[in-house]
């Protein structure tokens, strides 16, 4: 008696694409499976040795007008298995409806949301004067450097044509959907402090210690700073602040041997109202106090800052949220506090939301017992389908001519 929706999603997630060794071959098959019965054309562009993006195409009635661009990724990060209730690639359903797996949120939930909104338009008669893409690609959870990053620079993309994309969002614990117009900016820095070594037992002056010690008072300072400002204004979220994090410190050989090296690793995630230029020279300030031979470099520095409209102006906004006003859904509109492939596609230009429709859902991404209930993914579907219908009818732009 189960939804075949639901069933289908509950194969999906069964698919076992957990890093190190996600088993891509088998999702893209399941997808290609699905989208052929759709009667979607298949193409598969492989972008690096082992990477391949699989896209699918419901072809619109007038394919000079700008594209509609649904992307999800087929990746889902580790588990610790002792943790879960269940285990993490069977997508057990409880007696509740809750569907228990790695990736139930995050986000295989969309993707067949996504199939499962144009087989029932499909199935409706529907047929839209612009073309819908669906892009499933790999590699996201580890940085989209294999995956969306060079996706967006191959002709394969721009032959896609496109006009506004949905990429993922978070689930929201009320009654509200979280809408992502924008990403923070993540920086990873790496700063190295060199200094004077020797015996564990002598007061050694200008230690690489000493100068790693003012660079991370000087670091978490500033953690401190931001952490306060989100807590004292309830007008922020997340993604409006700044956050830092050390997330690794290197050095040293031995317990009696005072180290001429030492290292702390940073994550530093930036939104888009923040001065970039000026925020790195504030690093260079705090590694310039520290003292002599302190450095710097980057491991991951992301400049973008490109937001997408939300002006009722804006014609692919008020397509989606006139919808949204007609199903009467709350939307809380914010920066998403992480980072998706969403920054790829608006780094080239062309607006992006993220958006998983999961209200009244614990946040789960990444956690342990990641689930999703089955009722709250069908109604997922039927949000998509409305949303689909309107932005695919998006009247001919001045630029489309």
């Amino acid at each position: 008696s189960e939804n075949p929706s639901v069933t289908l999603f509950r194969e999906y997630l069964r698919i076992d694409t957990v890093h190190p060794k996600p088993d891509y071959d088998a999702a893209v098959r399941f997808l290609e499976r699905v989208g052929t019965e759709l009667g979607l054309a298949c193409q598969k562009v492989e972008v690096c040795q082992g990477r391949v993006v699989l896209i699918l195409t419901w072809q619109g009635t007038n394919p000079r007008l700008r594209s509609i661009l649904l992307n999800s990724h087929t990746d889902v990060v580790p588990v610790f298995e002792e943790h879960w209730t269940y285990p993490p690639f069977e997508a057990v359903k409880d007696s509740q409806g809750n569907i228990y797996a790695r990736g139930a949120q995050d986000m295989k939930c969309v993707s067949i949301q996504y199939l499962e909104a144009i087989r029932r338009l499909k199935t409706e008669g529907k047929s839209f004067a612009r073309t819908i893409h669906l892009t499933f690609v790999p590699d996201e959870e580890v940085g989209g450097h294999k995956g969306m990053e060079m996706f967006v620079q191959r002709p394969e993309f721009k032959a896609l044509n496109v006009g506004f994309a949905m990429d993922e969002g978070l689930a929201s614990p009320s009654d509200t959907f979280s809408v992502f117009y924008g990403e923070r900016s993540p920086w990873w820095i790496k700063v190295k402090c060199m200094g004077s070594p020797g015996h564990g037992s002598r007061f050694i002056s200008n230690t690489a210690a000493e100068k790693m010690h003012k660079v991370i008072n000087s670091f978490l300072a500033f953690r401190e700073s931001e952490k306060q400002r989100l807590k004292s204004d309830s007008s922020l979220t997340l993604g409006d602040v700044t956050s830092l994090n050390m997330t690794m410190l290197e050095g040293g050989v031995s317990f009696n041997v005072v180290p001429s090296e030492m290292a702390a690793s940073f994550d530093i995630r930036i939104p888009p109202t923040v001065d970039l230029k000026a925020f790195e020279e504030q690093v260079a300030t705090w590694c310039r106090g520290a003292g002599d031979g302190v450095t710097y470099e980057f491991h991951q520095k992301c400049m973008d800052q490109h937001i997408t409209s939300t002006e009722e102006s804006d014609p692919w906004w008020k397509a989606f949220s006139g919808v949204c006003r007609d199903m009467k859904l709350q939307l809380k509109l914010e920066i998403f506090p992480a980072a998706t492939d969403s920054r790829y596609i608006r780094a080239v230009r062309h607006p992006a939301i993220g958006f998983s429709p999961m209200n009244r859902t614990p946040v789960l991404l990444h956690d342990h017992n990641e689930f999703l209930n089955e009722q709250v993914f069908l109604r997922g579907i039927e949000i998509y389908a409305c949303l689909l219908t309107a932005l695919a009818s998006v009247p001919p732009l001045p630029a489309e001519g």
